[in-house]
């Protein structure tokens, strides 16, 4: 069986446009950001590393989002600081708000914990039909080749 060369995920084009241009105008951008400390942000790099583009397959695309998951899946359940942008009314404002997130702190506290476990019930049954899914796929790639043998 023939396969057919692959195609690049994306194409970029138009007439008028040099297209290598364009990419060593991003490049340079990139770098340029990247010396500069702007990409130092995990987030950022993490984004950077795991493009979509290099996901060449369904089984790299389903290893990538187990992982995008297993890294989400928790909720952030810590205080935060609360911004207030209005300069004239700021500290009431944020002392008010202060309040009220105190005397919600326990019924929020409540809900994300019981939102934590459903991720990771979730996250777990994914997990389970992929490996399932990968033996099964395994299993019957082996048959056909025993068949194929004979």
């Amino acid at each position: 069986m023939e396969t057919e060369p692959t195609q690049p995920a994306i194409r970029i084009g138009a007439d008028g446009i040099d297209v290598h241009k364009v990419e060593e105008e991003i490049l340079a951008a990139v770098a340029e950001k990247r010396a500069a400390g702007v990409y130092d942000d995990d987030l950022v790099a993490r984004a950077e590393r795991n493009n979509l583009l290099t996901l060449k397959d369904d089984e790299s695309f389903m290893e990538q989002y187990l992982v995008c998951l297993r890294q989400i899946v928790p909720v952030d359940i810590n205080d935060f600081e609360i911004p207030e942008r209005r300069s004239r009314f700021a500290p009431i404002s944020k002392a008010i708000k202060k309040v009220i997130w105190k005397l919600l702190k326990f019924y929020t506290y409540r809900l994300w914990s019981q939102q934590n476990q459903t991720n990771n019930v979730l996250l777990a049954a994914i997990e389970i039909m992929d490996r399932r899914h990968k033996k099964e796929v395994a299993e019957l790639k082996a048959r056909i080749e025993a068949l194929e043998g004979k």
